[in-house]
């Protein structure tokens, strides 16, 4: 169960940095030319979207057995490694 408790941990502090990163990329977004502010605003509302996915899927992993939590741990990791890429991919963009 520590074990459980320790990686949802780890995985809401991850969706903690991407709430920093969103409100960074927001910035960016906001500073673009008018013609960028629009591709710009798509991609935050996708990640923000990502984002959320992976709270929610967060929040069914604490509340699930302990069965269930083994397997959603693998989804959840594949999971986790898309997004972080597309936040990724989103800052080298908005360079």
């Amino acid at each position: 169960m520590t074990d459980r408790k320790a990686y949802i941990e780890k995985m809401k502090a991850k969706i903690d940095e991407w709430d920093a990163d969103l409100d960074k990329l927001q910035a960016r977004a906001d500073q673009a030319q008018a013609e960028m502010k629009q591709h710009y605003h798509e991609q935050i509302d996708r990640l923000q979207k990502q984002r959320e996915e992976a709270r929610e899927m967060l929040n069914e992993m604490a509340t699930a057995s302990e069965a269930a939590w083994n397997d959603m741990r693998k989804g959840m990791e594949s999971a986790w490694e898309a997004t972080n890429k597309a936040f990724l991919d989103a800052f080298s963009r908005f360079k």
